[in-house]
């Protein structure tokens, strides 16, 4: 279910023109407006999770779109060889800002540790 003050709904449903690098049935990818790296993507369930936290086993098919769709971005990217990262940020604390699910995806450089 879409939450009409979401940044992210408001992108998935249409309301806000975003350019997107890829999508799928589940899940959309935009490039990240505060790059880490020379690719930095987000990939956007379409429907609406606050955040990892509320994921439940009725919820492995919007998982299973969102990394098919994370597999395709990178290969589309030239990533697929060299690796990349993948990371979802789970409240405040780990950085995330807008509270709607979303995977970051990471690369084109050598990438150092997290924590």
């Amino acid at each position: 279910m879409a939450n009409e003050n979401c940044l992210f709904c408001r992108m998935a449903s249409g309301e806000i023109a975003v350019e997107k690098v890829a999508e799928n049935q589940q899940a959309f990818a935009i490039r990240d407006i505060n790059p880490r790296a020379p690719v930095h993507l987000l990939v956007i369930p379409k429907r609406h999770v606050d955040d990892a936290r509320l994921l439940e086993w009725g919820d492995k098919d919007l998982l299973a779109g969102v990394f098919a769709l994370a597999t395709d971005a990178a290969t589309a990217e030239g990533l697929k060889e060299a690796g990349y990262r993948l990371a979802f940020n789970v409240g405040e604390a780990a950085g995330m800002t807008i509270s709607h699910l979303h995977l970051h995806l990471v690369g084109g450089r050598k990438l150092g540790p997290e924590g």
